[in-house]
């Protein structure tokens, strides 16, 4: 057998005459005399369990195997093992040297959140593994991807856990750099239900839409999961005549008529006005709650 080669394989994605295609490449020993490289294409079938899909016996430092939807889908991981021969001397080979496994299709960076319900605003990238090809003249070389949410508890009564700031999100194609062809971000926020229901679960779904080529139609990528941690809600309170409780736990009382500023928020545009006229009559100064604006 020849010496350990460090033939190195590497996948990267590429398009090939308007065909999705994955390159696997190699370095050729400059010591060694001209060899032939034997090309194993396999993809995970199961967690732990590979399939092999094509074989090439080449001259050439590379291999490329085509996404065709059918033997090669998107959400597939994709390796190749390269195996190099004397040209010469067949039976002298090397050992076999295996890629890193790549992911082909639609990923979420980051591939899961956790975030509380405190208004934050958290970004989401979404990313294409593979190109984008323009199957035909009326179609532009982008994927539009579908979002919604779902509550994994939906029995809790309230409003979702997550709000996202799109509904959908185009991916436009771009140079393939470091296993990225094309991206788009949202962003991800805690919907406050000033509810103590505990930390939940939910999920961020993406479905690729208006494609009419195989390889996009049949493809559904992984959810996000989002765990959105509770948070302790405040409460502030006006009652009787009037006596007021703020929202850190001081009290005051104000027997005066007029109309007041009951609470501002100095991050967003919420506030509370109170109205107070006089319902102590002639004996005493007593005012009460008559009124209330809210924005």
């Amino acid at each position: 057998k020849l010496t350990s080669l460090a033939l190195q394989p590497a996948i990267t994605p590429e398009l090939v005459q308007g065909r999705v295609c994955l390159k696997c490449s190699y370095n050729h020993p400059s010591s060694k005399p001209p060899l032939r490289y034997a090309v194993a294409w396999s993809r995970l079938s199961t967690p732990g369990k590979k399939e092999q899909i094509q074989r090439d016996a080449t001259l050439q430092l590379f291999s490329y195997v085509e996404m065709d939807g059918v033997n090669l889908r998107l959400g597939d991981t994709v390796f190749c093992t390269v195996t190099a021969f004397t040209r010469d001397a067949p039976e002298q080979q090397s050992l076999p040297e295996e890629s890193k496994g790549f992911y082909a299709g639609i990923k979420f960076l980051p591939e899961s959140l956790q975030i509380a319900e405190d208004g934050k605003e958290h970004v989401l990238t979404v990313l294409s593994t593979v190109p984008i090809a323009c199957p035909g003249h009326d179609d532009s070389c982008k994927i539009t991807l579908q979002l919604s949410t779902e509550d994994l508890d939906s029995r809790l009564p309230g409003p979702p856990n997550i709000a996202l700031s799109a509904c959908q999100v185009e991916l436009l194609r771009e140079p393939c750099s470091e296993s990225r062809c094309a991206a788009a971000t949202l962003t991800v926020t805690a919907v406050t239900d000033f509810v103590q229901d505990g930390n939940r679960v939910s999920h961020i779904r993406a479905e690729p839409v208006g494609r009419r080529d195989l390889l996009w139609r049949v493809y559904t990528p992984k959810d996000v999961k989002v765990t959105v941690q509770d948070l302790p809600t405040g409460n502030c309170y006006s009652f009787t005549d009037p006596h007021i409780i703020t929202f850190d736990g001081w009290r005051y009382d104000n027997y005066k008529i007029g109309t007041f500023l009951l609470c501002r928020s100095v991050s967003r545009a919420f506030e509370v006005h109170v109205r107070q006229w006089d319902c102590g009559g002639h004996r005493s100064a007593t005012a009460c709650n008559c009124g209330v604006a809210a924005r």
